[in-house]
């Protein structure tokens, strides 16, 4: 039986390989991806969010390609590791065939998220727009949807809370984009921080 270690009961001796580090932002969350090397003793270790999901010890072969999937939605992944001579190594992640860097344009352009607090508890709602799904802490949550004279407003429940999400093209020539704001109990709740697309 594999034992899984969290990052929480890893020592810093055991993390004294750690040679990349990634977030990858999907609908259900922002999942994390670390990556040991022990270039002298042949040790790979990969973390998923903070769960050791592989470790081999004394491989001789230290360069090649470690494939995953990661998320609800089971992104494809692949960590590469690439010789740079005369003796270091570079290391990259794909996520669904993309270098990591196009996967997150990608990503900012297809999600919309935020973060509230709604009765004491911390939610992240996450819009996908090309499905018209929303998530909520890495569930989908059943919608009304409802066409309004400017857009459309969707509806649904944070807890005991009354949340809206309310689309309506943005102002401006030619109304190509559309905003995307969300209200909870009628208060309007800023976009994450890590949003750069309306």
């Amino acid at each position: 039986m594999t034992e899984y270690k969290t990052i929480a009961k890893s020592s810093s001796q055991d993390r004294a390989d750690l040679v990349a580090y990634w977030s990858i932002p999907l609908i259900d969350g922002i999942h994390v991806v670390e990556f040991e090397h022990g270039t002298t003793t042949g040790k790979r270790v990969l973390r998923l969010d903070g769960t050791e999901v592989l470790r081999k010890e004394w491989m001789f072969k230290l360069v090649g390609d470690i494939k995953f999937t990661i998320g609800k939605q089971e992104a494809k992944c692949e960590l590469r590791v690439d010789p740079i001579p005369p003796f270091a190594f570079s290391y990259s992640l794909w996520v669904d065939g993309k270098p990591i860097d196009k996967f997150m344009e990608k990503q900012l352009d297809s999600i919309k998220s935020w973060s509230t607090v709604a009765n004491g508890k911390r939610y992240v709602v996450v819009f996908e727009k090309h499905t018209l799904e929303i998530w909520v802490n890495g569930q989908t949550v059943d919608v009304e949807r409802n066409f309004v004279e400017d857009g459309t407003e969707m509806n649904f429940q944070l807890a005991n809370s009354n949340a809206t999400l309310r689309s309506a093209p943005a102002p401006g020539p030619g109304h190509k984009q559309i905003t995307y704001r969300l209200f909870v109990n009628g208060r309007l709740i800023s976009d994450d921080i890590n949003e750069t697309q309306p």
